[in-house]
């Protein structure tokens, strides 16, 4: 099969490789699209020791049952691999699973012709919905997790909340966007890029704005959302939140300080750790997009797998103005 292969830093490789063999229990998919995570650019950048190459990457994907219990149907993958038996899963909170494994991580993803991968891993996808919108699942139910996890602190409802989104990458524009359906009114969103400012002002009600330029005002908002996770995001997540308030931090770009350990105690700030999702995340997700709940989606770009290593060059270099470039196996 077909394969974009992470095969050095900043080199993406398009090649021929072995085509999975499924372990029991597991289902053949034919991948028909997946998306470019900020977590496959950490690994491109040579960024995160636990994605080494060379190894096949992408975990946003949608598919089609070539062998399992339901040939012929469509269906999302949920790429995180848990083991359903310990307390966290029993309870409901699989993404803490301490056994995890993640597709495009120490196994084979998504960025292929086809993937092996467990049966109760698999969503179906509603009737008539594009592979492409459906990719938007994941970085979707991201999102929403951490929009669940603020609700169960914050004082007010979010409806009554001002909010500030850092990052206009896919999981925060969809954040917004969720923040948005909940009946938030007041949502700003920082974005550092100007193409894709362009394309988040077009696509959201949002506020959005270069925190370069505009440094956001302190302690101005009631809940912050970091989509993007560096030392400087977090400083600017404390520093504009009100006191009382609530900071939930989504991305993973460093781990370079920006924790200001002092203002959060003396000005109670509640900071949530906000990690993936819940097989009901996803599904709820899912069924938001295909509703129209979160708009349009019409903001995403589609290309071919064979072409993926120009993407990932041109989103290293700031030249993409959308949240998500998705790649088709064209199948």
């Amino acid at each position: 099969m077909k394969a974009l292969v992470f095969t050095a830093t900043q080199e993406m490789t398009f090649r021929d490789e072995p085509a999975p063999s499924p372990d029991p229990g597991d289902a053949l998919i034919a991948v028909e699209s997946v998306g470019i995570c900020g977590s496959d650019m950490h690994a491109y950048l040579g960024h995160d020791e636990r994605r080494v190459p060379p190894l096949i990457l992408g975990h946003e994907a949608v598919g089609t049952v070539l062998e399992g219990a339901n040939p012929g149907q469509r269906v999302v993958l949920n790429p995180l691999i848990t083991c359903g038996k310990c307390i966290d899963c029993l309870s409901g909170r699989q993404n803490l699973c301490a056994d995890r494994d993640l597709i495009g991580m120490y196994r084979a993803g998504a960025f292929a012709e086809q993937i092996a991968i467990p049966e109760a891993n698999l969503i179906p996808v509603p009737e008539g919905m594009s592979a492409a919108k459906a990719t938007l699942t994941e970085p979707g139910a991201t999102g929403l997790h951490a929009v669940l996890l603020a609700e169960r602190v914050i004082a007010r409802p979010i409806s009554e909340a001002r909010i500030l989104v850092i990052g206009g990458g896919s999981v925060g524009l969809l954040t917004a966007l969720i923040l948005r359906d909940k009946g938030a009114t007041q949502v700003d969103l920082a974005e550092t890029n100007v193409l894709r400012r362009q394309t988040v002002e077009k696509h959201s009600d949002c506020r959005v704005f270069d925190p370069i330029q505009e440094t956001p005002e302190s302690s101005s908002y009631d809940l912050v959302f970091d989509a993007v996770g560096g030392g400087v995001t977090r400083q600017t997540g404390i520093s504009s939140v009100r006191s009382g308030g609530v900071v939930v931090h989504i991305g993973l770009m460093d781990n370079k300080g920006g924790m200001d350990a002092r203002a959060i105690t003396l000005r109670e700030i509640t900071f949530i750790g906000a990690y993936t999702y819940t097989p009901v995340d996803l599904r709820v997700t899912l069924q938001k997009l295909y509703s129209g709940a979160l708009g349009s989606l019409d903001w995403l770009e589609q290309r071919p797998m064979a072409l993926g290593a120009e993407a990932f060059n041109e989103l290293n270099k700031g030249l993409c103005a959308t949240p998500k470039i998705v790649l088709s196996t064209g199948s």
